[in-house]
């Protein structure tokens, strides 16, 4: 919003522009580029003149805020009244340097401080402009089972001997047992097979005798790691399968 030139008549159109200077740096030079003049050639009455002219309205409005504005417009002043005296030359017969030069350096500074700046807001920035996304890889693989409590293991072991016991018959026979041979039964059955359901190990009909043997089997095949019991969740069905596959 352009300013207008009676600054007694319109003081709110001041406000807004006064706002956007972020300091006395930054309205010099938007009165430079407001007048088109170079910067390294300053007509210093005009700027000030112009320069006084905001100052003062900013006092009005807000006292505090005009601090930084106000050692500006002393400074300004000061160069516009050495420009006003002949120059002096240095002992070395050297040419003074311009009044001028230091505020100029100033501009020019600040001009590339400030374009430097608003090119890295321009980047964007996470949490504003996008969001990182995150994913979680397996690393392995093998599926891995959660590993199977006792107290499922000794509820499906109930189960099977109630079964057992169902089958039971009182002809007395002597039978041998061989846990080595129920062991190889086992990974037998498991042959060939992604997994087999815990009950399904069992021959029920053969009684009580032959599951314990097949149960003890199958915890000496888990201890030595040749069999997996696994669950997929608490209370959930257990299944048995090979830890190896046979060549």
């Amino acid at each position: 919003m352009e300013p207008s030139r009676d600054f007694e008549s319109a003081p709110d159109a001041y406000l807004v522009e006064l706002d956007s200077f972020e300091g006395p740096l930054d309205l010099l030079i938007h009165l430079i580029k407001k007048n088109e003049v170079n910067i390294y050639d300053i007509p210093i009455s005009l700027i000030t003149q112009e320069y006084l002219r905001y100052v003062e309205l900013l006092e009005e409005l807000d006292l505090d805020a005009a601090g930084e504005f106000l050692v500006m417009a002393a400074t300004l002043m000061e160069i516009k009244s050495r420009m006003l005296l002949p120059p002096k030359k240095s002992a070395e017969g050297q040419e003074p340097e311009d009044p001028r030069a230091e505020l100029v350096r100033r501009l020019l500074e600040y001009e590339r401080i400030k374009l430097a700046a608003a090119r890295l807001d321009a980047l964007p920035v996470l949490g504003r402009d996008f969001l990182r996304a995150e994913i979680t890889i397996e690393q392995s693989l093998k599926p891995r089972f959660p590993d199977v409590h006792a107290g499922d293991l000794r509820t499906a072991w109930a189960d099977i001997v109630r079964r057992a016991r169902l089958h039971q018959h009182h002809k007395i026979t002597r039978e041998q047992l061989s846990v080595r041979e129920h062991m190889s039964l086992v990974i037998r059955r498991l042959q060939g097979r992604r997994f087999l359901e815990f009950g399904d190990l069992f021959e029920t009909t053969r009684g009580v005798p032959v599951v314990v043997v097949t149960f003890i089997a199958l915890l000496e095949l888990s201890r030595e790691s040749l069999v997996e019991v696994t669950q997929a969740e608490a209370f959930a069905p257990i299944y048995v399968r090979l830890a190896f596959t046979p060549s």
